[in-house]
């Protein structure tokens, strides 16, 4: 198949001003793909489309003709000049190569005994020139144009010469289609010829030639029934390839239930998507009499009329993930277990979970874990990897999705491979892993807005504001979940709309506004579906508790604690328990806080999530400092100062610095790096110098440390004295030397 330019960062000055701003990201990489990468085509085509288009809520267009018509012309004018014998044989070059690579170009010539010397032409004409394995064109435009110069009658010609030439087994997809392309007109026999040739090329790992081939076949189809069905299942291999555009065309011209979930669980709105996918499940199941309590294989991975209903209630599950609808999640295990449906663990887990079952819930997620062999479905890989994290068990949740990413792509499946990274990212943030996780996020995000998988980007937006929060960048933060709040709260998706409020919230944390994280991981699960997670709120309950206990308000997360600390005594992850512990501390008096944190860490050792393990130091180490236990409190924050500085997580090692500072041992700069004036202050004036930096007034500032305006006034007078300044704009500027360094 001809394989589109993977997109390339758009030139703002090639371009007109609203596809280079005005356009959001995801089209913007979607109109670049569609043109070939070809920023003139890209120009052409920004102006064409309607607002709707613009606005990614409809499909782009797919027909070259639609897409540049001037740039074809210019083209197609260019190559009528050429002489005859160069423009046939660029023809069947062209045939050759779009839309399907057959690479039949030299076997054609020598069987029609054709001279290519007349393509010196087009060389000299910069058009193409012969190359090892046949003619190159100087770009897809031309390409395409080359073989739309030619006459309906030629074209026939060209095909059935290709077709001719295509003899060996593995070529008889491609066979099917050149003979496909040669007919004159519908005829039963050639449709049901490239039906079977389709379902051979997906089971072959390659959805876009079987798409084309039902495409032609349904085309070719005398049976109105049949040519729906076989436009089903061309959308179907369409998605699979990631060409959403074509995709959402072809499925406007059906109406499958499986078709408009897969693509509204992906692109719209995921509670229609549940609806849909539980609606075709309940189909499939009544249709085959008995659904056979098998769980979907790799033969079957890729959804359509026909797919199992096991499969159907699995995407029904991520569904119900992605909105954190706990009605909706219990509604599709109920149903799934009346039926007699064996659908992946991690929807009644899930379901177990949020109902308090715990016991049931990690038994139920560890059988989905287990499933994380190399070589299986990427959507059973994907739920393997969802329950793993579920379970804090990272290091499998890191197997599992890189392996779904890795089947994904053997099958060809594109379309999943962006889904396997973004629960990817989930472990690369907890293994304290920012820049690669940022690195794999970004890139699965460009991946998501190529293939039209706007909620898997909006996901990833989310977690990209996650990483940005660790490694100190508010700006990024902000912005990235903003755009994953906006977007998620106006299509239901509770799952990043909380994971983005929790990456707000850990940048509040980081940089001492504790009242201000304290409120937004209060409200996670407050919000209800489409709008927060309560997955989240669990997941983020030991960073809730940290807030909680640094404002005096601590009476909600004890109870959160408390559940916190039977699902991680459940499950007997050494990280949750260690989490646990340290949630213990914090709420601990004094010197019974010492214990717990001992306890924390030694549970940590068994663990990954190295990153809180660093922060568990850090607040150990204050603890010791206020129990005036100088040496340990010092080792312990330098340890923890060591860790910050190589996750890259610059708010948390100055944290450290600030307590070390405190300690009356400040820590020696960075090789390198020469020490900032904020150095100079201690944990307390460097939190109130923040606020005040902020636009807090004085008041307001005392009001969320608990403190008098008196004192936060003292504190000041301090902070100016210590860092030589006079006024609030000197402390501004100052503060954010610090950051941008």
């Amino acid at each position: 198949m001809v394989t589109p330019v993977n997109p390339q960062p758009l030139d703002r000055a090639s371009l007109p001003r609203r596809l280079a701003s005005a356009l959001p990201e995801g089209v913007r990489v979607r109109v670049l793909r569609a043109v070939y990468g070809d920023p003139r085509a890209a120009a052409e085509l920004v102006p064409l489309l309607t607002d709707r288009q613009a606005a990614g809520l409809d499909p782009l267009p797919t027909e070259p003709a639609e897409l540049a018509p001037s740039l074809l012309r210019a083209h197609r004018a260019e190559i009528r000049l050429l002489p005859d014998d160069t423009r046939l044989l660029l023809l069947l070059a062209a045939a050759d190569q779009y839309p399907v690579a057959t690479h039949a170009f030299l076997r054609a010539v020598t069987a029609a005994r054709l001279d290519t010397r007349p393509l010196e032409a087009a060389e000299v004409a910069g058009i193409a020139h012969a190359g090892a394995g046949g003619v190159v064109f100087r770009d897809a435009w031309t390409r395409i144009a080359a073989y739309e110069s030619g006459s309906a009658a030629d074209r026939r010609d060209v095909h059935r010469l290709l077709a001719r030439v295509l003899r060996g087994d593995v070529e008889t997809p491609c066979r099917s289609w050149h003979r496909g392309a040669g007919a004159l007109g519908p005829s039963g026999r050639l449709a049901g010829e490239l039906r079977t040739a389709g379902a051979r090329a997906r089971e072959t790992g390659q959805p876009t030639l079987a798409r084309v081939l039902l495409e032609r076949a349904a085309e070719l189809s005398p049976d109105p029934s049949e040519q729906a069905r076989l436009l089903a299942r061309a959308a179907t291999d369409a998605w699979q390839a990631g060409d959403g555009d074509r995709a959402r065309r072809l499925a406007a011209a059906t109406d499958d239930h499986t078709l408009t979930g897969l693509i509204a669980l992906r692109a719209g709105n995921a509670t229609e998507a549940f609806d849909a996918l539980l609606t075709a499940g309940v189909q499939q199941e009544r249709g085959n009499g008995s659904a056979d309590g098998r769980e979907v294989t790799r033969e079957n991975s890729a959804p359509d009329a026909s797919a199992p209903a096991a499969h159907l209630f699995a995407r029904a599950a991520e569904a119900a993930i992605y909105t954190g609808d706990l009605r909706r999640c219990r509604e599709a295990a109920r149903i799934a277990e009346r039926t007699g449906i064996v659908v992946p663990g991690t929807l009644g887990g899930l379901a177990a979970a949020f109902e308090g079952r715990y016991e049931d819930a990690r038994d139920l997620l560890e059988a989905a874990a287990g499933r994380c062999g190399p070589g299986g479905d990427p959507t059973l890989l994907v739920h393997a990897g969802i329950a793993a994290l579920l379970l804090g068990d990272h290091t499998r949740a890191a197997t599992a999705t890189v392996r779904a990413a890795a089947s994904a792509r053997a099958l060809g499946a594109t379309v999943t491979v962006a889904q396997a990274l973004e629960f990817r990212a989930y472990a690369d943030f907890w293994t304290g892993r920012p820049q690669a996780g940022a690195a794999t996020a970004a890139d699965a995000l460009r991946q998501a807005h190529a293939t039209g998988q706007d909620n898997g980007a909006c996901h990833l937006q989310a977690a990209l504001a996650m990483f940005a929060a660790i490694t100190g960048d508010a700006d990024t933060c902000r912005e990235r979940a903003a755009a994953a709040r906006s977007y998620a709260l106006a299509r239901g998706l509770g799952l990043p709309a909380a994971l983005a409020q929790w990456a707000l919230a850990f940048l509040d944390l980081t940089s001492g506004r504790f009242a201000a994280a304290a409120a937004r991981l209060r409200a996670l699960a407050g919000f209800g579906p489409g709008h927060g997670h309560r997955a989240i709120r669990h997941l983020a309950t030991p960073h809730y508790v940290e807030a909680a206990v640094r404002t005096g308000d601590t009476r909600i997360a004890r109870g959160a604690h408390a559940d916190y600390h039977r699902w991680a005594t459940v499950v007997r992850s050494p990280d949750d328990l260690a989490l646990s512990a340290r949630c213990h501390a914090l709420l601990a008096p004094g010197a019974e806080a010492v214990e717990h944190y001992r306890t924390a860490l030694d549970l940590h050792a068994h663990g990954t999530r190295d990153f809180e393990r660093a922060r568990t130091e850090l607040l150990f180490g204050g603890a010791l400092r206020r129990l005036r236990s100088r040496t340990e409190a010092r080792d312990r924050l330098n340890s923890a100062l060591e860790a910050f500085e190589h996750f890259g997580a610059p708010h948390c090692a100055a944290q450290a610095r600030a307590e070390l500072r405190a300690l009356g041992a400040p820590a020696s700069p960075a090789h390198g790096v020469t020490e900032h004036p904020t150095t100079r202050l201690t944990a307390q004036q460097l939190l109130v110098a923040r606020m005040a930096a902020e636009g807090a007034t004085n008041r307001e500032i005392a009001a969320r440390l608990a403190l008098s305006p008196r004192t936060i006034d003292h504190h000041l007078r301090g902070v100016f004295a210590r860092l030589g300044i006079r006024s609030r704009i000197d402390l501004v500027r100052l503060l954010a030397e610090e950051d941008s360094s």
